[in-house]
């Protein structure tokens, strides 16, 4: 939906199930026009599209690209963000480290980016322009030598060159936000600068990696790693790195107590990856590859120190505090403030709990309608609070 200041708010189509065209397709029709009914009030409805490889090969067809124009214009909707992130499947089989392949070394992720920027400068709005979210390069574990990193680098800068060149065609803003996240090749905003100025230096002077290159900010992702928000934010602003789209998102914060600890259990599923940063007495900070090694950690008696654990575990935005379990919404919080005090700073944000299918049952006793007008509630509010409405 359209917001003051320019903002374009919507929630990612991740959620569902969209392993090819036809079935994200059916998700849209299933669930996102339920949704739309019940937050947009007959007013443009935007939608977070989530699309995997193959989907997005059978909606690049013309044929295909063309009815979902008319669809959108049908249905009152517009596409102002993709999230590229998953390649493959992302729902009802184990994904974990999986979903960082193919990573930013390989052509065929360059291939299927460029894909998605060709599917959204054709159905984005002119006035919203695009942005599409991708994995953080790669998972720290698959890099090994500096030719990887080089070629990381090299291939993104491919993909600036398309964008840019769309983005001249059509005359829509389009850009690519490389999205942070525990254990990854960019894993803390200090890594997003580092590798930010490594691609400058590969070529000075060339502006179209500040317009073109950015940062997909998720408020999980950097609070598990103990980031300050504001600060981050500042940091990623005074660097010069675009905010391409900022995720509303909330991670799990607990007092890794005995009684926590069995607590969690239920949060330690098979489909995802869900890395543990735990803040010890002293400040530092130890980090777990999956929950079920952090557990796993605890229960061999290695844990002792850890003051708080936060947990790469996406909750509802709109998640109460329980006796066992907070959440980090306090960071999403200082990204709603740094976006109000400064609108400027980024027009996309995307809602994302991809979380549904394999919550606990304790925060998931509604249908997946429900909850995401419940998550449009909670951040309405919050940027209400802020001065950021509806637009008119």
């Amino acid at each position: 939906m359209r917001l003051s200041h320019g903002i374009h708010l919507a929630y990612c189509t991740n959620i569902h199930r969209g392993g090819d065209w036809p079935e994200t397709f059916r998700s849209l029709n299933e669930h996102t026009l339920r949704v739309r009914d019940r937050v947009s009030s007959a007013k443009p409805y935007a939608i977070g599209l989530r699309l995997g490889d193959s989907a997005s090969r059978q909606l690049a067809q013309v044929d295909e690209l063309d009815k979902f124009r008319a669809w959108l214009v049908q249905n009152n909707c517009y596409v102002f963000t993709i999230n590229g992130f998953p390649y493959g499947d992302f729902h009802g089989k184990r994904i974990k480290e999986q979903v960082y392949k193919p990573d930013w070394t390989t052509v065929e992720r360059v291939e299927y980016t460029k894909r998605l920027f060709d599917i959204l400068a054709a159905i984005a709005p002119a006035e919203s322009g695009g942005s599409v979210s991708t994995v953080p390069c790669s998972f720290k574990e698959f890099i090994n030598t500096g030719e990887q990193v080089e070629a990381m680098r090299r291939n993104v800068w491919d993909v600036v060159e398309h964008i840019d060149a769309l983005s001249e065609k059509t005359g829509k803003d389009l850009h690519l936000g490389l999205e942070p996240e525990p254990l990854c090749y960019l894993e803390t905003t200090g890594e997003m600068i580092r590798f930010y100025r490594q691609l400058r230096d590969d070529r000075p002077g060339d502006d179209r990696l500040s317009r073109r290159l950015g940062i997909n900010y998720d408020a999980c992702h950097l609070a598990v790693e103990f980031e300050e928000a504001a600060t981050a934010l500042g940091s990623l602003i005074a660097e010069g790195v675009r905010i391409s789209k900022l995720h509303f998102s909330s991670a799990l914060k607990v007092r890794p107590s005995a009684e926590t600890l069995d607590g969690l259990a239920g949060f330690a599923e098979d489909i995802y990856f869900h890395q543990v940063v735990a803040n010890g007495a002293d400040g530092s900070l130890t980090r777990y590859r999956d929950l079920p090694d952090a557990l796993a950690a605890a229960a061999r008696g290695e844990t002792s120190g850890d003051t708080e654990w936060r947990i790469h575990f996406h909750v509802p935005l709109h998640c109460p505090p329980t006796a066992l379990f907070d959440t980090t919404a306090d960071q999403l919080q200082r990204v709603i403030e740094t976006l109000a005090a400064n609108p400027a700073i980024c027009s996309h944000i995307e809602m994302e709990t991809y979380t549904w299918e394999v919550l606990p049952g304790e925060l998931k006793q509604r249908d997946v309608v429900d909850q995401l007008a419940g998550e449009y509630d909670w951040t309405l509010a919050k940027l209400a609070e802020q001065g950021i409405h509806p637009a008119d």
